[in-house]
């Protein structure tokens, strides 16, 4: 028993001179049990800690257990600290990086947004330009056409080399080929054919072929009055006879 109560010194005099809120906390304790009111002012010396094993083993326990329990809670109290700035600090990383792409998905539609705007206009400027083309074209050729129906003498008839020869005269030099091509296919250079299916008539086969009636009254027996009306026609519609050619190679019809 002598040794055992000897070791149990050793231990806590060891433990009290290692913690100085032991020490305290021990001191306070044998104050209580011997009844002394001095011991309140009990320092931590080396004397203290020969107090200190004074005490009994199971209050020597009971010390030990409640400063372990304190450096427990100190040391969760400062994991708990350390996980909540672990915590706001990925928050903030997070919402750090969540604006970033934001911001680069904003970024990435405004381009897209902005080259389809640019793409839309260079779309338009190119067809603007195009038609603006054709017109000219049109009206080149109508310009370049050097006679009219009207200075060709009237004919009870015409054959098929005299209605081209005026058409050679009323179509520009660049434009007849289209011209002719169109003809060849749609009434073989006849100003009388008529379309037993639709009733489409004349040189250019007009449908109807009333329509002829604005260049001249005399649209159904004079080749010179159809060929102005279906040169204005492809103008108008096409820009000139070739571009009126190029339709009906795609469509077979103009």
């Amino acid at each position: 028993m002598l040794e055992g109560h000897r070791v149990s010194r050793i231990s806590v005099r060891g433990f009290a001179v290692a913690s100085a809120t032991a020490v305290t906390t021990v001191g306070a304790v044998v104050g209580v049990a011997t009844g002394d009111p001095s011991s309140n002012d009990l320092e931590t010396t080396a004397s203290g800690a020969t107090l200190l094993a004074e005490i009994p083993v199971d209050e020597q326990a009971q010390v030990q257990s409640a400063t372990l329990a304190q450096q427990a809670d100190a040391i969760a109290h400062a994991a708990d600290t350390d996980a909540k700035r672990s915590t706001e600090e990925a928050a903030r990383v997070q919402a750090a990086e969540d604006a970033k792409s934001k911001k680069a998905e904003a970024e990435k539609a405004e381009a897209e947004k902005a080259d389809k705007a640019k793409k839309d206009k260079e779309k338009a400027d190119l067809e603007a330009k195009a038609k603006a083309e054709r017109e000219e074209e049109g009206e080149i050729a109508s310009r370049s056409a050097s006679r009219d129906s009207a200075d060709f003498p009237v004919q009870g008839s015409y054959t098929v080399a005299q209605v081209k020869a005026m058409a050679q005269q009323m179509v520009p030099s660049g434009q007849f080929q289209c011209f002719s091509n169109i003809i060849n296919h749609e009434s073989t250079w006849n100003y009388k054919a008529v379309n037993a299916s639709s009733g489409a008539y004349g040189l250019v086969q007009a449908l109807p072929g009333t329509k002829m009636a604005s260049a001249g009254a005399d649209w159904r027996t004079n080749p010179a009055t159809q060929i102005k009306w279906g040169l204005n026609y492809m103008n108008e519609r096409y820009g000139s006879p070739c571009g009126a050619w190029s339709f009906w190679q795609a469509n077979n019809w103009y």
